[in-house]
């Protein structure tokens, strides 16, 4: 029974993952791996809002950090940047992906059509507009740099559709980043 709980606790992680409209390209973790890393920083130190501006980057900064921190720590990974032997920086930016499928789509055709001899109504005509056209991306890099050598071992690219782009629910936006950071370290190797 036991066995059975653990598979299907595992089905159901994969399976949001693979629903969760995130995106992740890693880079090869050989030179990492050979590394055998155990102590980590942060190359550059959390972002402070000065001057209270509503910028994205400055709700992100500290999730990223939380959840980097974290999963690196279930690997094995320990923060000490006086005994560092690779630091990890981060990189965000906004994108555009023209024709991407939002993840909330529920029409039967997510793009706009012709229909001949058929009076569309609002509704379709709306959703067309809204489903079909160009979809605003974020996008995270996080990099990972040995610190005597100063060369980068390891990078991964999340890149996920935004959905909601006036969202200031603060507990969604950490979950999302939450599952992005845990997607995006998985191929990672344990702690040496």
């Amino acid at each position: 029974m036991r066995v059975t709980g653990l598979i299907t606790s595992l089905l159901l992680s994969l399976m949001l993952a693979a629903c969760s409209g995130t995106e992740t390209r890693p880079a090869e973790t050989d030179d990492f791996a050979a590394g055998q890393y155990r102590y980590f920083k942060w190359r550059s130190e959390p972002l402070k809002n000065t001057a209270n501006s509503s910028d994205p980057v400055y709700a992100l900064d500290p999730a990223i950090r939380r959840h980097v921190n974290t999963t690196l720590a279930e690997k094995g990974y320990v923060l000490d940047p006086e005994r560092a032997q690779f630091s990890v920086d981060y990189f965000f930016a906004v994108g555009m992906r023209e024709g991407q499928k939002s993840e909330v789509a529920t029409n039967i055709s997510t793009h706009p059509t012709v229909l001949p001899n058929r009076q569309a109504d609002g509704a379709t005509v709306d959703n067309a507009y809204a489903l079909g056209g160009v979809k605003k991306t974020s996008n995270i890099a996080l990099q990972f740099n040995d610190v005597q050598k100063k060369q980068e071992v390891w990078h991964v690219i999340i890149t996920k559709i935004v959905e909601d782009d006036n969202m200031t629910e603060t507990s969604r936006l950490d979950r999302s980043v939450q599952q992005a950071i845990r997607q995006a370290l998985r191929p990672l190797p344990k702690a040496g």
